[in-house]
């Protein structure tokens, strides 16, 4: 979902600073784009606090990465950030062709799991067994009730933001962005919705989205007052179970962060990184390379 138009539309319209930058490169049957953010001569990722990776959306064998580097310094770009990213070689290797210099650092973790041919007693058996007995005694002594859609109305929206504003966990990034993001995903027949109720009032709220056999977990929380309850775990259950049995889905994510009780429902998690460029034959960029020292140089004082 983070490589489609829509998703950079819907980036553009929520990003309240600088100017949305698209560069196409072509070469034969290969292509490739890079949506940015401008700000003068420096320019990031577009996007938004939703996207767990930021990445070059390509076509063909062979992009062609070094016209895209010649297409930042004909847009008047000289300095770059984007994160989340995964290695993105080919582009690093024509930044340096190009002179440009890099710095790639490990900023995030995106916990995983591949499930394909797996049903989910199989995958259930595998966790570890303090969280099965506590989804199994939570399940029996709670009394919760369950429903998972794949729409958005009045009514469900109004538990989603219920959960949220009594929640130790808040939504990131506005609720029009929220809302949008989850509207659209509903529109597009990707959305799967959970909520879990006890006696009538939702108590826990999870946002999903599955699309070509791979599902992302986006937003979860529960109220804090019904935290006894358990429910965020047997809804947790209860959506896994939805996703891999009725699904079929070869890949959970579980979105961004090294979380703890990510690594119980999870099994290996994928590195992210920041990838920052400086052109160092540009006056701008000499600037940008100056203030990045010195922010380096600030902070190993500040640590002495």
């Amino acid at each position: 979902m983070f490589d489609r138009a829509d998703w950079f539309e819907l980036a553009a319209k929520h990003t309240p600073e600088g100017k949305p930058l698209i560069i196409k490169a072509r070469d034969g049957g290969s292509a490739c784009w890079l949506f940015l953010n401008q700000n003068d001569h420096s320019a990031h990722a577009l996007s938004n606090w939703y996207c767990l990776r930021y990445g070059i959306v390509t076509e063909g064998p062979e992009p062609p990465y070094g016209q895209l580097v010649d297409g930042l310094r004909a847009a008047g770009v000289s300095h770059i950030r984007l994160a989340p990213t995964a290695m993105e070689d080919g582009f690093v290797s024509a930044l340096h062709r190009r002179g440009w210099l890099t710095k790639r650092e490990p900023i995030n973790v995106s916990w995983r799991i591949d499930t394909s041919e797996m049903s989910f007693d199989e995958y259930w058996a595998a966790r570890p067994s303090r969280l099965r007995n506590t989804a199994k005694r939570k399940a029996k002594s709670a009394k919760l009730d369950f429903a998972i859609g794949q729409s958005i109305d009045a009514t469900n929206w109004a538990h989603v933001c219920e959960v949220f504003e009594n929640s130790w966990k808040k939504p990131d990034g506005t609720p029009a962005l929220t809302y949008d993001l989850f509207n659209r995903a509903a529109e597009a027949r990707t959305l799967r919705i959970g909520l879990a109720f006890h006696e009538g009032q939702a108590v826990a709220a999870q946002l999903w989205t599955i699309e070509g056999g791979v599902a992302i977990i986006h937003l979860l929380s529960y109220r804090e007052d019904a935290k006894k309850l358990g429910a965020g775990t047997v809804l947790s259950y209860q959506m896994f179970k939805h996703a891999i049995d009725e699904e079929r889905v070869r890949l959970i994510d579980f979105g961004l962060g090294d979380h703890a009780y990510k690594r119980e429902w999870m099994e290996y998690c994928v590195p992210l990184y920041c990838l920052t460029a400086y052109h160092i034959f540009s006056f701008s960029g000499l600037i940008s390379i100056v203030k990045m020292v010195g922010r380096k140089l600030s902070n190993l004082r500040s640590r002495a």
